[in-house]
Protein backbone atom coordinates (compact mmCIF):
# COMPACT_ATOMS: atom_id res chain seq x y z
CA UNK A 1 0.00 0.00 0.00
CA UNK A 2 1.38 3.46 -0.77
CA UNK A 3 -0.34 6.39 1.13
CA UNK A 4 -0.11 10.46 0.04
CA UNK A 5 -1.13 12.79 2.97
CA UNK A 6 -1.28 16.30 3.31
CA UNK A 7 -1.20 18.47 6.33
CA UNK A 8 -3.41 21.80 5.67
CA UNK A 9 -3.78 24.60 8.44
CA UNK A 10 -6.58 27.24 6.75
CA UNK A 11 -6.14 30.91 7.79
CA UNK A 12 -9.85 31.52 9.45
CA UNK A 13 -12.41 31.94 6.76
CA UNK A 14 -10.55 29.81 4.19
CA UNK A 15 -11.39 26.53 5.86
CA UNK A 16 -14.69 25.80 3.48
CA UNK A 17 -12.99 26.91 0.46
CA UNK A 18 -10.21 24.78 1.22
CA UNK A 19 -12.21 22.00 1.81
CA UNK A 20 -13.92 22.42 -1.48
CA UNK A 21 -10.63 22.72 -2.79
CA UNK A 22 -9.38 19.04 -1.48
CA UNK A 23 -12.92 17.45 -2.08
CA UNK A 24 -11.95 18.45 -5.89
CA UNK A 25 -8.46 16.89 -5.54
CA UNK A 26 -10.26 13.73 -4.54
CA UNK A 27 -13.08 13.88 -7.07
CA UNK A 28 -10.74 14.15 -10.39
CA UNK A 29 -9.06 10.79 -8.98
CA UNK A 30 -11.79 9.35 -7.73
CA UNK A 31 -12.32 6.52 -10.14
CA UNK A 32 -8.50 5.93 -10.81
CA UNK A 33 -7.01 2.80 -11.43
CA UNK A 34 -5.27 1.77 -8.18
CA UNK A 35 -6.81 4.13 -5.80
CA UNK A 36 -8.24 2.36 -3.08
CA UNK A 37 -9.80 5.10 -1.00
CA UNK A 38 -9.60 9.02 -0.65
CA UNK A 39 -10.61 11.42 2.20
CA UNK A 40 -10.39 14.67 3.78
CA UNK A 41 -10.68 14.70 7.30
CA UNK A 42 -10.72 17.45 9.79
CA UNK A 43 -9.15 17.63 13.06
CA UNK A 44 -11.62 19.48 15.26
CA UNK A 45 -9.89 20.90 18.08
CA UNK A 46 -7.69 22.87 15.96
CA UNK A 47 -8.86 23.10 12.80
CA UNK A 48 -5.93 21.26 10.85
CA UNK A 49 -7.47 19.58 7.68
CA UNK A 50 -5.90 16.13 6.02
CA UNK A 51 -5.83 14.67 2.94
CA UNK A 52 -5.79 11.10 2.60
CA UNK A 53 -5.03 9.02 -0.10
CA UNK A 54 -4.36 5.06 -0.37
CA UNK A 55 -3.16 3.32 -3.49
CA UNK A 56 -2.22 0.00 -3.93
CA UNK A 57 1.10 1.25 -4.97
CA UNK A 58 3.38 4.18 -5.97
CA UNK A 59 3.30 3.84 -9.60
CA UNK A 60 -0.49 4.33 -9.35
CA UNK A 61 -0.84 7.37 -7.48
CA UNK A 62 1.96 8.97 -10.60
CA UNK A 63 -0.18 7.64 -13.03
CA UNK A 64 -2.95 9.75 -11.76
CA UNK A 65 -1.19 12.36 -9.43
CA UNK A 66 -1.60 15.01 -12.63
CA UNK A 67 -5.72 15.32 -12.76
CA UNK A 68 -6.04 15.79 -9.16
CA UNK A 69 -3.30 18.71 -9.33
CA UNK A 70 -4.46 19.86 -12.22
CA UNK A 71 -8.20 20.14 -10.74
CA UNK A 72 -7.06 22.74 -8.14
CA UNK A 73 -4.33 24.36 -9.89
CA UNK A 74 -5.55 27.69 -10.22
CA UNK A 75 -6.46 27.72 -6.17
CA UNK A 76 -4.90 30.12 -4.40
CA UNK A 77 -3.47 28.52 -1.46
CA UNK A 78 -0.94 31.23 -0.53
CA UNK A 79 -4.08 33.26 0.58
CA UNK A 80 -5.86 29.95 2.47
CA UNK A 81 -2.98 28.56 4.04
CA UNK A 82 -1.24 29.75 7.61
CA UNK A 83 1.67 27.54 7.08
CA UNK A 84 3.39 25.69 3.89
CA UNK A 85 1.24 22.56 3.36
CA UNK A 86 3.17 18.78 4.99
CA UNK A 87 3.09 16.75 2.30
CA UNK A 88 4.10 12.93 2.87
CA UNK A 89 4.44 9.91 0.85
CA UNK A 90 4.03 6.83 2.92
CA UNK A 91 4.57 3.26 2.83
CA UNK A 92 4.15 0.22 4.81
CA UNK A 93 7.29 -0.87 7.14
Amino acid sequence: MYCHLSVHHPVPGARDALVASMHRYGAAIENAPGLISVHTLEDAADGVLVGLALWESEDAFLASVQRARQAVAEDPFDEWEAEPVQGFRLVEV
